[in-house]
């Protein structure tokens, strides 16, 4: 699958979608670093993708960029919530309560 979604994107086919896929397959492989690069360049491309934000903060996360996970999830919840997407809301915000808490 990811080497599909490489070849999309050397193809000239870049897009949030794509980008967003990358960091999804990039993160399930464990690597994080190349996550974050594809899913930053994912809300660049569409800064009202919901799911890219929350994405982008498990990333972080999982990075051990903690400040920038909290960071970003605050921005995905503002901009789920300009989307009216509560089910994103909800999730961001439980996953920002851990980050504050621990």
């Amino acid at each position: 699958m990811l080497e599909a979604l490489e070849k999309l994107l050397a193809a000239g086919k870049d897009g949030a979608l794509l980008r967003f896929s990358l960091g999804n397959e990039w993160l399930k492989r464990g690597d994080a670093a190349h996550a974050v690069a594809h899913l930053r360049e994912a809300v660049r491309l569409d800064p009202r993708y919901s799911a890219a934000w929350k994405l982008l903060g498990k990333a972080l996360e999982t990075a051990g960029d903690r400040a920038g996970a909290a960071e970003v999830y605050r921005q995905g919840i503002t901009t789920a919530q300009d989307n009216g997407d509560q089910q994103a809301v909800r999730e961001m915000q439980v996953f920002l309560r851990r980050l504050e808490k621990d």
